[in-house]
C-alpha cells in the first residue's frame, strides 16, 4: 500500500480537479464558449490543473464567450479572446486545446486496457513488449491522435471556413507535432514514476485502480503541457494553428 500521505493528497488533488471542471461546465451552461469545442476543453483541462485551469478559465477563458462574440459582431471588432490575451496565454491555451484531447484519450486508453487486458495484448504486450504499460501507451496515442485531430477540426474549419477535406488536413497539420510533443512529457513522467519513484522509493507497484495512478497522470498531464508549449508557439507564430 501507498503512505497515508500519499493516499490523501491523490484523492484531494483529484477531487479538487473534478470540483473545478464542474464549476466551469456550470458556468458554460450559462454562458457557453462560442467555438462549441472548448465547452470540452476547458472542464477536461480543469481535470489536471485543477486551480490553475480555474483561475485560467475565469480570467481568460470567458472572454471568448457567446455573449462577447455577439458584441463583436454588432461592431466588427475583434475578439477579446485575442486583443486582450497575451500571446504567451494564448499559446497556453493552444497547449490545452491539444492537452484536452490527449487527456480523454488517456483516461479512455487506460480504463480499457484495464477493463479488458486482451487490448493490450493485441497491441504487443508479451509478443513485443514485457511491460503492459508500453502496449497501452500505444493505445493512449491513438485514442489522443484521434480525440486531438477532431478538436483541431473544429477549431480551423469553421474559423477558416474551409472543406471538410481541407479542414482535416489543417488538423493534422496542426496537431500532430503539439500531440506528440505533450505525449512525450506525459510519457516520460510516467515511466519515471511507473519505472522509479513507486517500486524504487516506495516498494510498491503503480496501479490503474488506485488513487496515487491518476494523481500521478495529473502532474503527468502538467509535464505534457510543459514539453508542448514551445511546439504550440512555434504552430501558432507561422500561423499553423489558430490562435484562440
Amino acid at each position: 500500500m501507498s503512505p497515508d500521505w500519499l493516499h490523501f493528497i491523490s484523492i484531494t488533488s483529484l477531487v479538487a480537479g473534478a470540483v473545478c471542471a464542474v464549476i466551469i461546465a456550470v458556468n458554460e451552461w450559462y454562458n457557453p464558449q462560442h467555438m462549441w469545442v472548448m465547452n470540452i476543453v476547458w472542464p477536461v483541462t480543469a481535470l489536471f490543473a485543477s486551480l490553475l485551469a480555474l483561475a485560467f478559465y475565469f480570467s481568460y477563458g470567458q472572454l471568448a464567450n457567446m455573449e462577447h462574440m455577439q458584441e463583436v459582431r454588432k461592431r466588427n471588432g475583434e475578439m477579446p479572446s485575442k486583443s486582450e490575451t497575451p500571446f504567451p496565454l494564448s499559446v497556453a491555451k493552444g497547449a490545452t486545446h491539444c492537452g484536452a484531447g490527449c487527456a480523454l484519450g488517456d483516461i479512455l486508453a487506460e480504463s480499457l486496457a484495464f477493463a479488458f487486458p486482451a487490448i493490450a495484448v493485441w497491441l504487443g504486450w508479451h509478443a513485443i513488449f514485457q511491460e503492459k504499460v508500453f502496449a497501452v501507451w500505444v493505445l493512449d496515442y491513438i485514442f489522443a491522435f484521434l480525440l486531438g485531430i477532431g478538436f483541431q477540426y473544429f477549431t480551423i474549419k469553421p474559423a477558416r471556413n474551409l472543406s471538410p477535406a481541407q479542414g482535416l488536413i489543417q488538423a493534422v497539420k496542426a496537431d500532430t507535432l503539439s500531440l506528440t510533443a505533450w505525449q512525450i512529457g506525459m510519457y516520460g513522467f510516467m515511466a519515471l514514476a511507473h519505472f522509479w519513484t513507486f517500486p524504487r522509493l516506495l516498494g510498491i507497484r503503480l496501479d490503474v485502480a488506485t488513487p496515487e495512478f491518476w494523481f500521478m497522470m495529473q502532474i503527468a498531464m502538467l509535464a505534457g503541457f510543459a514539453t508542448s508549449y514551445p511546439a504550440n508557439w512555434w504552430l501558432i507564430r507561422s500561423g499553423i494553428k489558430e490562435r484562440m
